[in-house]
């Protein structure tokens, strides 16, 4: 029995030999870090955190550590930084483009649409969609984000009434995201299968912190068991159903409207009714005429922009009403500039109107610098790399920590206070160009960030111009999930005052 047990001890600590001293784990240890456990490395931190405070006991890293932390457990090797010069070195080169592997947990999802896809196939897709985010095709979409934006303002409620804005921002983006990228409004009957779209992505997101958390379903084969995997793709069958009917709707409109390749006949039932312009999708269904891409590639597309383009820009909108709610002075500012570009007028904002809105886009800035609501990143390594004067060995997982990036005390001061004037040209001189990167930065970077500062824009003017928010939720009291998204777990609360009819 002595023998049995020698036996396995021996073997227990050859084991922890091989997995944590061998010569890239004996580099990459060097880095600061966590405590490590025989044999486990750090995975007993995170296996024990509640879903709930994932994203508590990651910030809390962020504070411990000083720009840069490693997290090892074999075969798991993470490299978190939030300081710019790390930032800069990883994002800015084409060499380290491909995303992390952490994202496999949504490519049953998403596939190889543009945020996953890498190497030849990534350059062509953005290539291809670019043009579809050019400010020329922006400015023809404005007015169907201008009149969602009067519907929003419609649907907030009785004056004094509180409400939980985030799914009622959450409405408005995609809605304006699927009648302008997608070139669909959404009905009465889509509705519920609006609502089931909508439940299923969050659904998705609590998936991820779970799996994220038990590192073991990381491993592929032991996930393909587990119940979290079929609970996955009945989730997945409800978000791809709903995006599906969308692109059969509009090839069915293309095919009996469109004649040539070139999408620009329209007719009363087109949302952009004789406005000549290519939709995000006109585009991808017209390079699957072209033999550019074929039918998978076009769903893995529209499910990767539906996403993108409504989900983040509702949680950038819910915290951007947070905090003019909690800050009135910033509030009353943003008013009195409404009000000089329209007096008593009741009319819509047209770009212009919107290009004057100087103060308010410095409170979309610090808001998304408060609350980016991509709050990481993730990149593979796939060459050695020098970071913070640590050599990170190559197949090195990189985290880029977006949101505790931008609350470095060294590079905003009273950098947890809402100061839109810090984005001012003046307050910005010498500001490191990686330390504000909230739709990430290189070759990588959003790609439709414009999109997202009009209709944050839009949505908010509108908004102001006709009701006063009061604080019910304080930005203390929020609880941050550990999505992909940035999401308050609790509602987002607040009192919305009508004004005066006269200054509507």
């Amino acid at each position: 029995m002595f023998y049995i047990l020698l036996i396995i001890v021996l073997s227990l600590v050859l084991l922890h030999l091989y997995i944590n001293y061998h010569e890239d784990a004996r580099v990459f240890m060097k880095v600061p870090g966590m405590k490590d456990r025989f044999l486990i490395g750090n995975a007993l931190e995170m296996i024990c955190v509640h879903p709930d405070k994932i994203f508590e006991w990651r910030t809390s890293l962020s504070k411990r550590f000083n720009g840069i932390y490693r997290f090892y457990t074999y075969p798991f090797r993470y490299i978190n930084i939030y300081n710019p010069e790390d930032i800069e070195i990883v994002l800015s080169s084409t060499k380290f483009i491909k995303k992390s592997r952490l994202y496999d947990i949504i490519k049953p999802w998403l596939a190889d649409g543009l945020l996953l896809s890498s190497g030849a196939k990534w350059q062509q897709r953005r290539k291809i969609l670019t043009s579809a985010f050019h400010f020329d095709i922006l400015r023809q979409f404005h007015t169907v984000i201008e009149e969602n934006s009067k519907r929003l303002t419609e649907t907030l409620g009785t004056s004094g009434e509180i409400v939980n804005i985030a799914p009622i921002v959450t409405e408005y983006t995609l809605n304006t995201i699927c009648e302008t990228a997608m070139g669909t409004k959404l009905s009465d009957e889509t509705s519920a299968a609006a609502m089931s779209y909508k439940n299923a992505l969050h659904t998705l997101g609590n998936l991820f912190i779970q799996r994220f958390i038990k590192l073991y379903l990381l491993i592929e084969f032991i996930y393909n068991l587990s119940s979290l995997k079929i609970q996955q793709q009945r989730t997945i069958d409800v978000i791809k159903k709903f995006t599906t009917d969308i692109i059969d709707k509009r090839k069915k409109y293309l095919e009996q409207n469109v004649l040539t390749s070139n999408p620009t006949k329209q007719d009363e039932d087109d949302v952009y009714k004789g406005r000549k312009k290519f939709a995000f999708l006109d585009l991808l269904l017209t390079a699957e005429n072209d033999g550019k891409i074929d039918k998978s590639g076009v769903q893995e597309e529209v499910d990767t922009f539906m996403f993108g383009g409504h989900d983040t820009t509702a949680s950038g909108l819910s915290f951007l009403f947070l905090l003019l709610a909690n800050h009135q002075d910033v509030q009353e500012k943003v008013y009195k500039e409404i009000q000089s570009i329209f007096g008593d007028s009741t009319r819509i904002a047209t770009t212009s109107d919107l290009t004057q809105m100087k103060y308010l886009e410095l409170c979309i800035k610090e808001s998304l610098r408060l609350y980016p609501p991509i709050h990481f990143v993730a990149r593979i390594l796939n060459d050695q790399i020098k970071l913070s004067n640590y050599t990170i060995p190559a197949d090195t997982e990189c985290l880029i920590h977006i949101f505790d990036l931008h609350r470095r005390e060294d590079l905003y001061k009273n950098a947890l206070t809402f100061d839109p004037d810090r984005f001012l040209p003046e307050n910005s001189v010498g500001r490191h160009p990686y330390a504000y990167i909230p739709f990430s930065a290189g070759p990588r970077n959003c790609i439709g960030q414009k999109y997202a500062m009009m209709e944050m824009k839009s949505a908010t003017s509108a908004v102001i111009r006709r009701y006063k928010l009061e604080a019910i939720t304080k930005p203390e009291e929020i609880r941050f999930s550990g999505d992909l998204v940035l999401r308050s777990i609790d509602p987002i609360n607040i009192k919305i005052i009508k004004r005066d009819a006269k200054n509507m």
